[in-house]
């Protein structure tokens, strides 16, 4: 199949905003490369704009060193966004203002359970998400304890199916109660979570594409649901492609160094060798060949998925 492009236009603006955000935890791999191929490729094809979002959320795994590197490497492969570079960081009053508003209307309550507790209140077998069971909800802790560390913040969601269109997998179905329950907001850490900073980001930055891997496919009707809770009344659109894998069936990760782009770099690979070697590993392509990050909107027009 091919994306429909016209199809896609129809449901966004004439300028469509999307957003490519890397997290400065490890070095850039092929696997970003196909998102920026995605994003980039989408963006163009649409007569949209990129977005370029720093998700230094997890503030222990952050480094400055890789957020300089990955700035780095996405000059040199000349995928160059629109505006940005924005960080989480630069304004974290965003999301203590978020959950200001969410607490007005909805139940948002302190929570000091382990994930070691909420694994013994189900079934964590085969990788399987275990819906977080409520033991913290009705507790009635003080609104003082919400800044105490070792006590995290949740939202409680309620029941109720979240419909959504893929624009590559089509209709999907999910019911964040179900899924995960009642969502962590901020970690016992004092950090805030990825669901939840990612929703206040794309609602204030006002993102109507979303286009990431499909590893993130389930968190998407969640994401949906707290947006609403945060007054977005229609979500953006949703892309979800494939990932890059392993021969072992794990995807690329960043902390093992997997095809990184600073290691082909040092190999000798041009940036157009390292976005057509992605390409073909994504199957964009029939087999590597140099594509440049200004000819992505054509691939992506052209690619069978």
């Amino acid at each position: 199949m091919r994306f429909d492009l016209d199809a896609l236009a129809a449901r966004l603006p004439a300028r469509p905003l999307t957003r490519f955000a890397p997290s400065p935890t490890g070095y850039l791999h092929l696997g970003h490369v196909v998102n920026a191929i995605y994003v980039w490729g989408l963006a163009r094809a649409l007569g949209g704009r990129v977005l370029l979002r720093i998700e230094d959320h997890d503030r222990l795994r952050s480094r400055p060193e890789f957020d300089a590197a990955l700035l780095e490497d996405l000059t040199w492969l000349e995928f160059e966004p629109d505006a940005g570079p924005v960080r989480q960081s630069d304004e974290p009053h965003v999301y203590e203002d978020a959950v200001a508003r969410l607490a007005h209307s909805h139940r948002v309550y302190a929570c000091n359970c382990s994930r070691k507790d909420i694994a013994a209140a189900g079934d964590a077998t085969a990788g399987n998400e275990v819906p977080y069971p409520g033991r913290c909800r009705n507790l009635q802790v003080p609104r003082s304890m919400f800044l105490v560390p070792g006590s995290g913040l949740r939202v409680e969601i309620a029941p109720g199916e979240e419909r959504f269109i893929d624009a590559l997998l089509g209709e999907q179905r999910q019911d964040p109660s179900r899924q995960c329950g009642d969502l962590l907001i901020r970690d016992r850490d004092g950090h805030w979570t990825y669901q939840f900073a990612v929703t206040v980001d794309d609602v204030r930055q006002d993102i109507d594409l979303v286009v990431r891997g499909a590893d993130l496919l389930a968190s998407t009707g969640r994401q949906i649901r707290l947006a609403r809770m945060l007054g977005r009344a229609e979500p953006p659109v949703f892309v979800h492609h494939g990932l890059l894998l392993k021969p072992s069936g794990e995807k690329l990760s960043k902390s093992s160094g997997d095809t990184g782009v600073r290691e082909l770099r040092a190999s000798g690979a041009s940036a157009p060798d390292v976005i057509g070697r992605a390409a073909a590993l994504a199957g964009l392509v029939d087999e590597p060949r140099p594509i440049r990050a200004s000819d992505v909107d054509e691939l992506i027009g052209r690619a069978e998925l």
